[in-house]
């Protein structure tokens, strides 16, 4: 099995490469930030979640709130790190399992892939997105509907990555034709 790996801030452009990228090359894609939403939703996990962080994550009908979450999360790293420490274990279940029943190739859409851990080392291709900060966090606030102080904590707790460690980095200019020319570019060597 081939995985690509594919991370980068917040807007930059990770979910539309992953979509163009796995119709291309007819594979499956895992978007591990997606695995952390449905964390928050299993209800042990929720239950924690409020012991930790008080009843006040909660919206109306007692779900956990991902916005009002983020604003204890982002503005204190070790209430982020509490929160990976109680997430993650579902996280890694999910997408262990995700993994084995994969075939040939498939991509991880991931903002905070770690450089250090073991899903990183088992990424064939390791790819880096990037776009201009301005117009993406203008495009995040209108995506996402948040104020620009909440981008600017959310983007705080984004990882800073060595461009060293990557395969290919790529700058995000929000067109087509670039997009085009990536994915191009990507899955004649994902198909190698």
């Amino acid at each position: 099995m081939k995985i690509i790996g594919i991370t980068g801030k917040s807007g930059s452009g990770k979910s539309t490469l992953t979509t163009l990228l796995s119709q291309k090359l007819k594979c499956e894609s895992i978007n591990i930030d997606k695995i952390g939403h449905q964390a928050t939703s299993d209800e042990k996990i929720s239950q924690k979640l409020c012991e930790v962080f008080g009843k006040g994550i909660l919206d109306n009908s007692g779900k956990v709130d991902r916005k009002k979450l983020g604003n204890i999360v982002f503005s204190d790293k070790g209430k982020m790190d509490q929160l990976t420490q109680i997430t993650w274990g579902y996280m890694q279940k999910i997408l262990d399992s995700k993994l084995k029943q994969t075939p040939k190739i498939i991509i991880l859409e991931w903002a905070l892939l770690p450089v250090d851990g073991k899903y990183w080392d088992k990424c064939n291709i390791k790819i880096l997105m990037k776009a201009d900060d301005k117009e993406r966090k203008n495009k995040v606030m209108q995506r996402d509907k948040i104020s620009e102080e909440y981008f600017l904590k959310r983007d705080l707790r984004s990882m800073d990555y060595s461009q060293f460690v990557f395969d290919y980095i790529f700058e995000n200019d929000y067109t087509l034709e670039t997009m085009d020319k990536i994915v191009m570019k990507l899955s004649q060597r994902g198909e190698e």
